[in-house]
């Protein structure tokens, strides 16, 4: 699965040089599978079966479910109430109170033992506590975490969803809230360009590549996406980090233009579209009636965050909209969203908001038969289809004196995006 190592930055460009000219990639083919998850902050390399590490032990990996606590995962795992008493003793440098959702956890236990012998708690991204039982009780021992950084080239084929196809990898080599996590990273990249909701079809096809943190026992963690390419709708549309001046990264496209524009395509960063511009049956009203903006199902309480920087003209009920809010841009684009369940604070009549600024919260305000927000742009006063309005503004170039050597890592990026070489590995 290793594509190749990158320690420091400095030493990731000569590494992508070096592979660019031998051309070895690890890629994974990818198909539909489940729903996407939220992305949990770490998790083990494997969660479907025991992977036996030695003659003598059988290691299980787990994580901490959302709402459960430390002594039900451990119980759920084979410990008895008084040893997981014993343990929980022993384990000075856990806080049963503060562990996140999502911590991986290693069990292993002697073969053909249901009772664990030793567990390793994976503390945060730095700090692990290993505990093993002995015959004086539990013994712990806190460690810090030596991360093996390794660049991975990952591709899949839409079927239903970005989510879907990133979700179904073949092989134990990456966790399902990993591949979730590198779907929600392909999808900030892009965010300018494209929305992942309402824009792929069935058929397009994307590559990305991205950094890979793996840990001894197998926990994993995804970095930066390094390059990436979509194929959509008929076009292709390349994503290369590049460090400016100063250090700080920033995407371009294959024209060297930035994919950071004056528009987000979409209001919401947790997004799932339930209805699109054009005519169809109002669900409260029962009537055909324009429907001239664009619906996101979301549950309620979802952060809404305006499309571009403007100021606020309205915030208020608004008739059937109910709750809402206009904000007005540059070159007389105003963008209105509706349904409403309450707004931000300080969003109020002639205060300034940001690009990607929180300004209110889905709801159900006004006709709404579910919550969802209804999101419109009106160009010089007149409604226009959201996906066309807002992707008629480009990027700004990349400054003059970057050109030669970000096309220089480019070609290397591209190079290893193109490669046929590929590697179905399983631990």
């Amino acid at each position: 699965m290793k594509f190749f190592a990158a320690d420091k930055p400095g030493r990731r460009r000569a590494a992508v040089a070096l592979v660019a000219t031998i051309v070895a990639a690890a890629v994974f083919q990818l198909s539909p599978s489940v729903p996407p998850s939220k992305p949990l902050p770490i998790a083990p390399l494997a969660t479907a079966a025991p992977l036996r590490i030695a003659d003598s032990l059988v290691q299980r990996v787990d994580t901490l479910r959302r709402g459960e606590t430390v002594v039900e995962l451990l119980e759920r795992g084979g410990l008895s109430q008084p040893e997981t008493r014993s343990l929980l003793s022993a384990a000075e440098g856990l806080d049963a109170r503060r562990l996140p959702a999502g911590m991986g956890v290693i069990l292993r236990s002697p073969a053909g033992d249901s009772m664990p012998s030793e567990i390793v708690f994976y503390l945060s991204q730095e700090r692990t506590l290993y505990l093993k039982r002995t015959s004086q009780g539990w013994v712990a021992d806190e460690k810090r975490i030596a991360w093996q950084l390794d660049t991975v080239v990952v591709s899949g084929t839409i079927r239903s969803s970005l989510y879907a196809a990133m979700d179904s990898a073949q092989g134990a080599w990456l966790t399902r809230p990993a591949r979730s996590d590198l779907a929600w990273t392909l999808a900030d990249v892009y965010e300018y360009r494209i929305d992942m909701s309402r824009e792929l079809r069935v058929g397009d096809t994307f590559k990305v590549l991205f950094e890979l943190s793996t840990a001894p026992g197998g926990l994993v963690r995804v970095g930066d996406v390094l390059a990436a390419r979509f194929e959509f709708s008929g076009a292709s549309v390349e994503a290369i980090r590049y460090e400016k001046s100063g250090g700080r990264a920033e995407f371009f496209d294959q024209d060297g233009k930035s994919l950071r524009m004056a528009f987000l395509r979409a209001p919401l960063a947790f997004r799932r579209i339930s209805s699109v511009f054009g005519m169809r049956r109002h669900p409260v009203l029962g009537v055909r009636r324009a429907h001239k903006g664009t619906d996101y199902a979301a549950a309620s309480g979802t952060p809404i965050r305006s499309v571009g920087e403007g100021t606020v003209i309205f915030t208020g009920r608004k008739g059937g909209y109910g709750n809402a809010v206009e904000v007005r841009h540059r070159n007389g684009y105003v963008t209105r969203y509706g349904h409403m369940r309450g707004f931000a604070k300080g969003v109020r009549r002639g205060s300034h908001v940001g690009i990607g600024q929180t300004i209110g919260y889905v709801g159900m305000t006004g006709l709404a038969s579910g919550p969802h927000l209804h999101f419109e742009v009106l160009v010089n006063g007149a409604q226009r289809d959201p996906r066309r309005a807002l992707a008629s503004k480009t990027g700004l170039p990349i400054p003059v004196a970057d050109r030669a050597k970000f096309d220089q890592l480019r070609a290397a990026y591209i190079a290893i995006l193109d490669s046929d070489v590929k590697v179905v590995a399983v631990r």
